[in-house]
């Protein structure tokens, strides 16, 4: 019989997820004392601090139905209404516009949305096995940094311009509100596994990315925004290949560049031809597996009985003798 989880060790995810919530609601006093780069540290904390909670609640067999229902309450508090109310003080609602409040009211309204979508879908049990790889819009963390994307361009640059105008920022939280509820794929970290050849070096560019958060933190965060956006086309792009080559679904990644790289090679566009490229790799990986972590090249795991077959028309003309047959003796007909 499995031994229970200690009570104590139940509620520490819960926990930690109540300070995520503190910590947003935190900015929105930071944001009232005109404080704006503690605005963005108690954001950043807050998605940390939400990023830890479900896998600590998983690693402790702590998880619980109350869990989920309050970090979805957290989420919708510190990354949808904390932002929305730091917008509106900092420039929706200047020199007493009304309308400003309209669109910090559709910010957070978008945000609320997407988090009842995620619930849902995470009882979705039709979705195909490449689903888990990745959020449906932007995930609110993100979402709830990347709509301060103005404000942390106004504090970096250190002056007035077209990024902290009243309405370009009006127009960035629409579009930021959009992301939030669209259908675009964004990549999810959560089943990202690294080999153990790859955790030296992911230590020192910790320590190296550390360092320049350290030193220059609002310019850091700003270009880790930045390329957040950027990854969304190759996510698109992902995604829709996953979609249209269901023999990659359940093979590890080198198996899948693989499988890109053959289909390139040969002109394999259709998925017919890409799933029997894929049906060999599959097989030469189960008859012949690499002996060491090293990077073994597709092309010599097959054995030299089976040579890769050439996709091409072939000749007209063949000679029985040439391929090495006999021709069988036609049997006589009845007269």
């Amino acid at each position: 019989m499995a031994a229970r989880t200690a009570p104590g060790v139940r509620l520490l995810p819960n926990a930690i997820t109540v300070l995520a919530m503190c910590a947003g609601l935190s900015a929105v006093q930071f944001a009232l004392n005109d404080n704006y780069p503690a605005v963005l540290a108690s954001l950043v904390a807050a998605a940390i601090l939400d990023s830890l909670d479900g896998r600590i609640a998983r690693l402790l067999d702590a998880t619980s139905k109350m869990g989920a229902e309050l970090d979805s309450l957290s989420d919708a508090i510190a990354f949808g209404v904390a932002p929305a109310l730091v917008l509106y003080h900092w420039k929706l609602g200047e020199d007493g516009n009304r309308l400003g409040w309209l669109f910090a009211l559709v910010f957070a309204v978008c945000m609320i949305l997407r988090l009842a979508r995620f619930n849902t879908l995470l009882e979705d049990t039709d979705q195909p096995p490449y689903a888990k790889e990745f959020f449906v819009g932007v995930p609110a963390p993100a979402g709830g940094l990347l709509a301060l994307l103005p404000l942390i361009a106004s504090l970096e640059f250190a002056g007035d311009g077209w990024w902290n105008s009243q309405a370009v920022v009006m127009v960035w939280t629409v579009l930021v509100a959009a992301l939030l509820i669209s259908r675009i794929p964004t990549l999810s970290v959560k089943n990202v596994r690294v080999s153990q050849r790859m955790i030296v070096p992911l230590l020192v560019g910790t320590t190296l990315l550390a360092a320049v958060v350290v030193t220059y933190p609002v310019a850091a965060l700003g270009i880790a925004l930045v390329l957040y956006l950027g990854h969304v086309p190759y996510a698109v792009r992902r995604k829709h290949w996953l979609a249209n080559h269901p023999e990659a679904w359940d093979v590890p990644p080198r198996e899948r560049r693989a499988i890109r790289s053959q289909a390139r090679r040969f002109g394999l566009r259709s998925p017919q031809l890409s799933r029997r490229v894929a049906g060999v790799a599959r097989r030469v990986r189960l008859q012949r597996r690499p002996t060491s972590d090293a990077h073994v090249p597709w092309q010599s795991y097959l054995p030299p009985e089976q040579p890769p077959r050439v996709i091409g028309p072939l000749p007209k003309r063949r000679s029985w003798r040439r391929i090495g047959l006999r021709r069988q003796p036609r049997p006589p007909r009845d007269r």
